[in-house]
């Protein structure tokens, strides 16, 4: 079962848990709950997933650092399930069909718009809470209420990203590169009406997932010569070799990341801050003292160093809002009520404070979180810093 594995978080009394053997406080408690990780954990969106699996194994460690979730009279011992839904809408609907048969209610996951799309129209019939990462037009829906959205996507800050490039470089023209499925081209329009707003012309190359040579595509976008490129939704991986292989060909305008964070992933990729040079992207939650003690935390409970950056920051907050929506209704198999507890939670995190419930404006249904965000430069090859924006309706 090599897309399938069990990944076991305890730190009750310090003591690791075995898989299928339950602590002496879980023993006592009579009290389990499995909660599901899901998103592409291999490939080049590996980043994302394995950031999604890493903020429910750390929010299940919190938890059961104190003894366990309190339900009802009870405190539960929470373990994490962990599927590889390889970014594609097959994988996630196999990985909600594979959770349920686990009794798996509750999923933290899955991250692009193909899962989103797999897993959506399955959630009611499973009675299973997700919460998903894309930036699809249909993230959520009030068809599927069940789907929650872990944050905007490219309509709720790109233009606070473009405004900051265009301080730094003049870009009168920009060539966009994205996946061509669902991933990339809902994600592409949008960037697309974000840019002309701000006078930039633009064009688009499309790309099959699982390509490595990105040099007839390049080829094409240089053709156009463009001030800019933007990488889009593509994920970190894809994005450090587009970037490696565009500095390759010549290019020397600035890139652009108008489609989530992975800026360390890309930075590895390409070969670091001198074939980076000039960068400007969305950086997820703004790098902040109280986001850093994350990754302390992390390190502490978990045994080792978060290396996914803001990826898990962003989503650690649905995972422990998960957690609490359980804790709040008192059950642990009413999906329906911890669903309408969740959605009435405020909008609080610990490390990145408040936040708000959007997404009625775009998709009728208030079920995305938004927190303050970042935009980060990157010029001449050294980092100026991120832009803190505030969270807006």
């Amino acid at each position: 079962m090599p897309m399938f594995r069990r990944i076991q978080v305890s730190l009750v009394a310090a003591t690791a848990v075995i898989a299928g053997l339950a602590t002496p406080a879980l023993a006592q408690s009579g009290c389990e709950l499995k909660i599901g990780s899901m998103g592409p954990m291999s490939g080049g969106g590996a980043q994302w997933g394995l950031a999604m699996d890493g903020a429910a194994r750390m929010a299940a460690a919190e938890v059961n650092a104190e003894g366990g979730l309190k339900v009802g009279d009870r405190k539960c011992h929470v373990t994490v399930v962990a599927y590889d839904s390889k970014y594609t809408a097959d994988g996630a609907a196999a990985g909600s069909n594979a959770l349920a048969a686990e009794g798996i209610h509750f999923i933290i996951g899955p991250v692009g718009a193909p899962e989103a799309t797999g897993i959506k129209p399955i959630l009611g019939r499973n009675q299973q809470i997700a919460w998903n990462g894309s930036y699809a037009k249909d993230a959520v829906t009030t068809r599927y209420p069940l789907m929650f959205h872990l944050g905007p996507g490219p309509g709720g800050w790109a233009d606070s990203v473009i405004k900051e490039a265009l301080k730094h470089w003049k870009i009168q023209s920009v060539a966009l590169i994205a996946p061509n499925d669902q991933g990339g081209t809902d994600i592409v329009t949008v960037d697309e009406v974000a840019y002309k707003d701000n006078g930039v012309k633009t064009t688009s190359e499309y790309y099959q997932r699982g390509t490595t040579n990105f040099a007839p595509i390049i080829t094409r976008v240089l053709a156009t010569n463009p001030d800019a490129v933007d990488t889009a939704s593509s994920p970190p991986g894809d994005a450090g070799v587009i970037v490696k292989q565009l500095r390759l060909a010549g290019f020397k305008g600035p890139i652009g990341r108008n489609g989530g964070p992975g800026t360390e992933e890309i930075l590895r990729v390409s070969g670091g801050m001198d074939v980076l040079k000039d960068f400007y992207w969305y950086a997820g939650p703004p790098d902040t003292p109280e986001a850093r003690v994350i990754d302390a935390d992390y390190k502490k409970l978990l045994g080792k160093d978060q290396t996914f950056g803001a990826s898990l920051w962003g989503d650690l907050p649905g995972a422990r809002m998960t957690l609490k929506a359980i804790s709040v209704a008192g059950t642990i198999d009413d999906v329906q009520k911890v669903a309408e507890v969740l959605r009435h939670l405020p909008v609080d995190d610990p490390n990145l404070g408040k936040g708000v419930w959007s997404g009625q404006k775009q998709f009728g249904i208030a079920q995305e979180l938004m927190y303050p965000f970042g935009v980060g430069i990157i010029k001449d090859g050294k980092e100026v810093g991120v832009t803190r924006v505030e969270p807006k309706l």
